[in-house]
């Protein structure tokens, strides 16, 4: 049966045992150290840009922003690392000369892109050996992704604003359209002036016959009523056949009359019918002119509204920060590698140290420490 772990005993180990432990940490820190020395110094420039809602958005809404909102800002993060993009840079800074990485390889190596989690700062870090050139690299890419940005709002504005173009040019030739009919309408004859000038000539007309008919059917009346008044065997018969002579042209004349009362009502109704149909057409035809006028006004009105707001519909990037030349490499890190060298020395000496106390301490024990220790000697 192992005997149980003595904590005293373990300690007494490691101080016998100190020296492997510093040799170890000796060795790795040294090690680090010249790898570190060694190893191309590179440095890490980095560029700041802010994006702002845009401005044609109310004020108030952009300080209540959501998180899904945030989120969706890091397809921003695609623009700014876009290969082309990074081809053009690495084409105007000589990237390539002397590296035969592909291009995918290079970006990984030198381009980093990233939005800070709930912010909308996104940050532009150029990694090169030379901290001027990562600088220059860093703010390219930054310009040249708020310029994109620009374009493709710019584009977006103008592919809507050809439409409204379309639109107002539409508007228009229905304008044209519209003020062409309605000219017509009101050039064609009859025009509803005359059409009215002659109904109420022609209700005249019919009020008057009316009343000569009425006039005419009151005389033949009264003479009738004198005619049998006159009906006695005493009463002179030329006088009789007078009156009824007179009574019956007076019947005659209001008869004319009345047909004529029914001629002219009908001519009335005639011409009637012709006035609504013409004022309906004309009416109609100015409606479709108002319509047109005031298609014509929205669309310009829309077109206006886009022109002013040509670039501030979209998201806008700004430079919030242009950084300067790294002073200090980003890699390698000195202090860390030593750092961690250390850590590991010890680690690994440690886990040594504790294996061979395991060791020795499942060997049989000889009568004394210091004797058994001799004896190993």
């Amino acid at each position: 049966m192992p005997d149980p772990f003595e904590a005293r005993e373990y300690l007494s180990h490691l101080r016998r045992r100190w020296r492997l432990p510093a040799v170890a940490l000796a060795v790795t820190v040294t090690g680090s150290l010249a790898v570190s020395l060694l190893l191309p110094r590179r440095y890490t420039a980095r560029v700041r840009l802010v994006i702002e809602p845009p401005a044609g958005s109310d004020v108030r809404a952009s300080t209540a922003v959501s998180p899904i909102y945030l989120e969706s800002l890091r397809t921003y993060e695609h623009l700014a690392s876009s290969d082309r993009l990074f081809a053009q840079a690495a084409q105007r800074f000589r990237l390539r000369n002397g590296n035969p990485a592909p291009i995918e390889k290079l970006k990984r190596q030198v381009l980093k892109v990233s939005i800070a989690r709930n912010t909308k700062v996104m940050e532009i870090a150029a990694t090169l050996p030379d901290p001027k050139q990562a600088h220059a690299v860093a703010t390219y890419i930054a310009e040249e992704t708020v310029r994109l940005n620009r374009q493709t709002n710019r584009a977006a504005d103008e592919e809507l604003i050809r439409d409204a173009r379309g639109q107002v040019q539409e508007a228009v030739r229905r304008l044209g359209a519209a003020e062409a009919a309605y000219l017509g309408q009101r050039k064609r004859t009859p025009s509803p002036e005359s059409l009215r000038s002659e109904l109420d000539h022609l209700r005249e007309i019919r009020v008057e016959a009316a009343q000569l008919a009425l006039a005419a059917e009151i005389s033949a009346a009264d003479l009738e009523d004198r005619s049998k008044a006159a009906g006695s065997p005493a009463a002179d018969k030329a006088e009789l056949a007078d009156l009824e002579s007179r009574a019956h042209a007076l019947r005659n004349r209001a008869g004319r009359f009345r047909k004529a009362e029914a001629e002219l009502e009908s001519g009335s109704l005639s011409l009637q019918k012709a006035l609504s149909n013409r004022t309906a057409e004309i009416e109609a035809a100015e409606a479709q002119l108002k319509e047109a006028r005031t298609l014509r006004e929205q669309a310009e009105a829309r077109l206006l509204n886009l022109e002013t707001a040509v670039g501030l519909r979209g998201e806008r990037l700004n430079l919030l920060d242009a950084g300067v030349p790294p002073e200090r490499p980003s890699s390698p890190n000195l202090p860390l590698n030593l750092a961690v060298a250390a850590g590991l020395g010890l680690f690994l000496s440690l886990m040594y140290l504790s294996a061979e106390y395991g060791l020795q301490a499942s060997r049989p024990k000889a009568a004394s420490e210091d004797q058994w220790i001799t004896a190993r000697r």
